[in-house]
């Protein structure tokens, strides 16, 4: 699994965003690298095997608030504060980010979401405001500054902020997360010029096997058209489920990297602190 060495300035700074920490060429340390287990077979027609699919439980839908729509996909601005905490103060700051600074994020205009995933292992806390237009979340950051600066502290970390404009292809919700559900994400480098391709292949060959899979929660997929990265997040209902099911995510990652011709740059798996985004399902 390539690492992220040969890539350019954009696809450095935008994985760095998603994955909340600098790329291996800009920054040694961070958490230890994941690597993928010995994959399941498939079966004759290319499908998960019947004693590894999980049951639906129920569609629970969203009305559209907020988002910008578009042809493609709903367009949202995302403000990324990455804080490496000190471990014994992780939960402190859940819970402050959870009690004080959502209920403001939210309460501010233009804000339609916050989300905070959390790798224990190495201390990484990212938090990632979503935010209607460019201007709204440009209009915020002398508000948030201090609300930021403050989380950090309480986290025992420094911050360091990035912002993006990102287009959300897809988003599928069985039911809604519970407190303890997990993170999957996987970065896959593309050519920018075939993006279409690669929401398609998400939505046709991979989410119908996502979607079965024991404990799935959720799954969005995220597009950058100008450095060409994508980033496909399932969330589980637990850490248990999602390190069942890291099998049969081998399988599907890598048959989706090889019909959207693109390139699986690295996999993260997360707790997911807090969740609440405004947008519509889309899948």
């Amino acid at each position: 699994m390539s690492q992220g060495g040969g890539l350019g300035r954009a696809g450095r700074r935008f994985l760095r965003f998603l994955l909340g920490r600098p790329s291996p060429d800009e920054a040694s340390g961070g958490s230890a690298e994941y690597r993928d287990p010995e994959p399941t077979r498939l079966g004759a027609n290319g499908s998960l095997p019947d004693q590894d699919r999980g049951r639906r439980v129920f569609d629970d839908r969203w009305r559209r608030r907020g988002a910008t729509r578009i042809g493609r996909g709903w367009i949202v601005y995302a403000r990324s504060t990455t804080v490496v905490a000190k471990s014994e103060l992780i939960d402190a700051g859940i819970a402050h980010i959870r009690d004080e600074v959502m209920p403001t994020l939210l309460g501010i205009d233009g804000c339609i979401g916050l989300s905070m995933l959390v790798d224990r292992s190495s201390g990484r806390c990212i938090v990632t405001s979503a935010w209607e237009t460019e201007e709204a979340m440009r209009a915020s950051e002398e508000q948030l500054r201090p609300v930021r600066d403050h989380a950090a502290e309480i986290l025992g970390g420094r911050t360091q902020v990035d912002e993006w404009e990102i287009e959300i292809a897809v988003l599928h919700r069985d039911h809604t997360t519970q407190p303890g559900a997990c993170v999957r994400a996987i970065w896959v480098q593309m050519d920018a010029r075939q993006a279409k391709r690669v929401v398609d292949v998400y939505k046709s060959v991979l989410l119908p096997e996502i979607q079965e899979f024991d404990g799935f929660c959720s799954a969005s997929l995220m597009v950058d058209r100008t450095s060409g990265y994508a980033v496909s997040s399932v969330t589980f209902d637990s850490r248990e489920a999602m390190l069942r099911t890291r099998n049969l995510a081998a399988v599907v990652r890598e048959r989706g990297a090889r019909e959207a011709s693109g390139e699986v740059v690295e996999v993260g798996e997360f707790e997911l602190a807090l969740a609440h985004l405004r947008v519509p399902e889309m899948a």
